[in-house]
């Protein structure tokens, strides 16, 4: 098999690596990728960039290749998959219209509603009176989501309503803006993916990720520092429950639409003291969640992504997961989330990759004219360790951190450590 995978990022680089470990996987391509995946795979330019669905049909064609996995979410959101369905494609990823999951948090309230799914209270606001009011009546701490995408930093969640009012006006400046104001919901929160072929549900493990872009979940939210799997606190019962109460009946509700979902449908919740509650869907796998998932995963991912895409999951048996914790720890570019310095030197990757079971993926990086890797973006890296226990992946990880060389990068140092402390509970 053939596999063409769509992105540049993090993500892409873990599924990647997973996929050239598929014994059945001949050929991976990728387009148009990142220099840490150049050395494993064949990186093709796309001139078009990532929303030229024409391009990418064109590129598929030209290496034959029997399955596309699209892996941001803008591509999806914006059609890509469905242009390269119609070119005859077996392609991992939903629709444009499926994919409003994430491109609309008031259309996936919508469906949560429609499918009886637990999330949040909310009311979605087009002018600043009617975010002035829904802050009032859900009351503090305020949960501000931008209804579009925003790269996982369109989310603020505050106790000061003028900081809430301040980033609602940001947010419905842009053309057609509105926005979801939320009640805050307690409990930790969890990532779940799930694969769909538009009406089976076959769930991965687990992770938890850590948004905000300081220690003890301080400063502005980010696209994600880090992460770990599997979570040794969860309660056993919990991905059943999932999968029954919130991915099931929303992949039902989305097929009884006519707008089947195949791909990832990721579900972010909080185990809240009523129960799970649903934070927010995205239509594909989640940075830097999937980098630990993909870890941990033996089951080969080729046939997992084609069964998915071509509506065979009910196939598919049980999954197979490395009983190894996994944690990812992302190093930053100076100023990121800001906006972040690009053009720097990094150094210590291969240094990095020679702690025992730890791994670097690109993420924002690049080669200059001198051949030298330098930054490319504001999350650079996603360094992975495993380890036969938290704590030992914890100490790998952070090991394989301290190699990397970057000016005025940065990174969390409690990536995983309330869970290596046996503080999170539910209930």
């Amino acid at each position: 098999m053939k596999v063409l995978v769509i992105g540049t990022g993090a993500r892409e680089h873990a599924i990647v690596k997973a996929l050239g470990a598929d014994p059945d996987v001949d050929a991976v391509i990728v387009a148009p990728g990142n220099p840490g995946m150049d050395a494993i795979a064949l990186c093709e330019a796309l001139p078009g960039g990532l929303l030229d669905g024409a391009g990418i049909a064109a590129l598929a064609g030209r290496h034959a290749v029997d399955l596309v996995v699209i892996g941001p979410e803008a591509p999806l959101v914006a059609g890509v998959a469905d242009q390269v369905r119609e070119a005859g494609f077996a392609v991992f990823g939903p629709s444009a219209e499926a994919a409003r999951l994430e491109g609309s948090k008031s259309f996936a309230k919508d469906i949560m509603a429609a499918a009886d799914v637990p999330t949040a209270l909310a009311r979605v606001c087009s002018t600043l009176d009617e975010v002035a009011d829904a802050l009032d009546a859900l009351g503090a701490p305020h949960v501000v989501k931008d209804d579009g995408l925003a790269a996982g930093k369109g989310v603020v969640v505050t106790n000061d309503r003028d900081e809430a009012l301040a980033h609602a006006q940001l947010c419905l400046a842009k053309e057609g803006g509105t926005v979801v104001i939320e009640e805050f919901l307690d409990g930790p929160e969890v990532s779940l993916f799930c694969l769909c072929d538009g009406s089976t549900v076959l769930p991965l493990a687990p992770a938890q990720d850590f948004k905000r872009v300081g220690d003890d979940d301080q400063g502005p939210n980010t696209g994600g520092m880090g992460a770990y799997s599997p979570l040794d606190w969860a309660p056993a019962s919990m991905v059943d429950e999932l999968v029954s109460r919130v991915a099931q009946p929303t992949v039902d509700e989305m097929a009884r639409r006519g707008t089947p979902f195949v791909g990832v449908l990721y579900i972010g919740v909080a185990i809240t003291s009523r129960g799970p509650r649903v934070i927010e869907f995205n239509a594909r796998f989640g940075d830097p969640e999937t980098q630990v998932v993909l870890a941990r995963l033996q089951t080969p991912l080729g046939g997992l992504l084609k069964a998915a895409a071509t509506g065979r999951l009910d196939g598919v048996g049980s999954l197979h997961w490395s009983e190894q914790h996994a944690v990812t720890v992302v190093v930053a570019s100076h100023n990121y989330p800001g906006t972040p310095r690009t053009g720097d030197a990094i150094t210590g990757v291969e240094d990095a990759a020679d702690v025992p079971a730890a791994y670097v993926l690109h993420a924002g990086t690049a080669r200059d004219k001198d051949g030298m890797l330098v930054s490319a973006g504001g999350r650079v890296l996603s360094v992975v360790a495993l380890g036969e226990s938290l704590t030992q992946a914890r100490e790998r990880v952070y090991e394989a951190v301290d190699h990397i060389e970057l000016e005025g990068s940065h990174h969390r140092t409690d990536i995983a450590l309330a869970a290596e402390r046996n503080e999170l509970h539910v209930g």
